[in-house]
């Protein structure tokens, strides 16, 4: 596999985010923000779709090749260190074709990658999962699926260890396509499947499982609403049965690619519109509140067309979103990341690439409070299209030495708790906090009845954003606080241990 560098390195972070969910806790402000980026893969076609920072700080993306593996194309997938260069990385699939579209790191270190498969299954292409150790090494993979076309679009580990997948089935009702939500067991054999939609069109893009232990997919359907498309929300409970869903758009063609739900337990859906906005596409924000009430919707981009494929809620409660644009950068499309803050205005957006077709498929915010993008470029690498991975600063720049600061600057005057992750979660969880002064912080966690249960953390600390893990495995199955204070701030967010 040939690797590529077009920037310099800086500051190097090394093994903080290992440290400080392993050890103890260690502000991101101590350490520079490292930006780069690479393109990987070989001669012929290879695209990353998905992208997770890792527990050791490096990143792990998942995606296809043409260029390598033993079909047409293969799961690809790629193991970083925190600076973007190679750990490993491997092929999987049969003879035919092998994509893969979602990737998470998973609870034993492992990851879980879902897409479709032709080469094996019971249809013309199947829903695959696939789970590896942490180098990489099948420990099982199986496939869903009819005689017709299912393909699974996004995955995520459960609060019991199990996966949920969403996606998209023809197999129902041949020639018609709708929502397809499978649970597994954590060996992936099937605990229960559903579908969803009308006599049209509808398509599950993401999901994501909820605090109450139910789930929340984002899609398109051409069954409901207007007919030119438009956003599907469904939310389940824990056994797919729907609570409600809704739509979202107006007469043209509108999808939703994207959704997280937020510290306030609303949700967040990143997309496309062609009924809003200024040029022919726009990427589209819409905030929701718990039931899917519109609390305000945004477009972005210019005269052209401009996609969103990737939301993520950020520290300071505002918003990245990730995709392409024709209407910006240098030529043809590029990748565009626009980063909002809790309303939906702009606080910058930047373009990525050179002079042919470059687009950003994945967004995360990193743990000294960056951005890591994955997609594919056309105009760097050694192939036709070559995996694109992107490490930015906090705002959105790539930079040589000379330019960067040596912190990475807070916003606001108070400090932050955010919801912790996992949550619900089994075992440990991480908790994470932003401070923007100097000061004593306090955190501690406490029981449903009030009862204190431990002290995380109580000491004077630096500017800076912090992570702890709290490892949770002796205690009982329920309901927990984690509660900080911090000079005059004082807040506290509920956390769910199962078993």
């Amino acid at each position: 596999m040939n690797e590529s560098i077009r920037s310099r390195v800086i500051w190097p972070l090394g093994l903080a985010f290992a440290i400080c969910c392993a050890v103890s806790l260690i502000p991101v402000s101590s350490f520079g923000q490292i930006t780069f980026e690479r393109t990987y893969g070989g001669g012929f076609s290879d695209v990353a779709h998905s992208v997770v920072q890792t527990l050791d700080g490096g990143y792990a993306i998942a995606g296809f090749t043409w260029s390598s593996g033993a079909g047409v194309s293969d799961v690809y997938l790629i193991k970083t260190d925190s600076l973007g260069s190679v750990l490993w990385d491997s092929t999987y699939g049969g003879i035919s074709y092998d994509v893969g579209y979602s990737l998470q790191q998973t609870s034993d270190g492992g990851y879980v990658i879902t897409g479709y498969t032709r080469s094996s299954g019971a249809g013309l292409s199947d829903v695959y999962l696939m789970k590896t150790d942490s180098l990489g090494n099948t420990l099982w993979d199986t496939t869903y699926g009819g005689d017709s076309i299912d393909i699974g679009n996004s995955v995520v580990q459960t609060s019991d260890g199990g996966y949920i997948i969403a996606g998209e089935t023809q197999s129902i009702d041949p020639g018609i396509s709708d929502v397809y939500l499978i649970k597994t067991d954590s060996l992936g054999s099937v605990v229960w499947e559903m579908t969803y939609g009308g006599a049209s069109d509808d398509l599950g893009y993401s999901v994501q499982q909820t605090s109450d232990g139910g789930y929340i997919i984002a899609g398109l359907t051409y069954s409901f609403g207007t007919s030119g498309g438009d956003v599907y929300l469904i939310k389940t409970d824990s056994l797919g049965g729907v609570v409600w869903d809704t739509t979202y758009g107006g007469i043209l063609y509108d999808a939703g690619h994207s959704v997280q739900q937020t510290s306030d337990d609303g949700f967040i859906i990143g997309g496309h519109t062609s009924s809003f906005g200024a040029g022919l596409g726009d990427v589209y924000l819409i905030r929701t509140d718990s039931l899917g009430t519109v609390l305000w919707d945004t477009t972005h981009g210019g005269d052209s067309s401009d996609v969103g494929l990737s939301v993520v809620q950020t520290l300071d409660e505002g918003y990245v979103v990730a995709g392409y644009t024709w209407s910006f950068g240098s030529s043809e499309y590029d990748v565009y990341i626009v980063k909002t803050d809790s309303l939906g205005s702009v606080l910058w957006e930047r373009t990525y690439g050179d002079s042919v077709d470059d687009r950003g498929y994945a967004v995360q915010q990193t743990v000294d409070g960056g951005y890591i993008v994955a997609g594919y470029t056309r105009s760097m690498g050694a192939g036709v299209n070559d995996v694109y991975l992107i490490k930015t600063d906090a705002n959105g720049m790539v930079v040589g030495l000379e330019e960067q600061g040596s912190t990475f600057k807070v916003e606001g005057s108070r400090a932050k708790l955010l919801q912790n992750m996992p949550n619900p979660f089994l075992g440990s969880t991480v908790i994470t906090y932003s401070l923007p002064v100097p000061g004593r912080v306090k955190l501690q966690i406490y029981d449903v009845s009030g009862r204190f249960v431990e002290t995380l953390v109580d000491e004077e600390q630096v500017a800076g954003i912090y992570a702890f893990r709290w490892e949770a495995a002796d205690k009982a199955t329920g309901m927990y606080f984690c509660r900080l204070e911090a000079s005059d701030f004082t807040d506290a967010k509920k956390m769910i241990l199962l078993r």
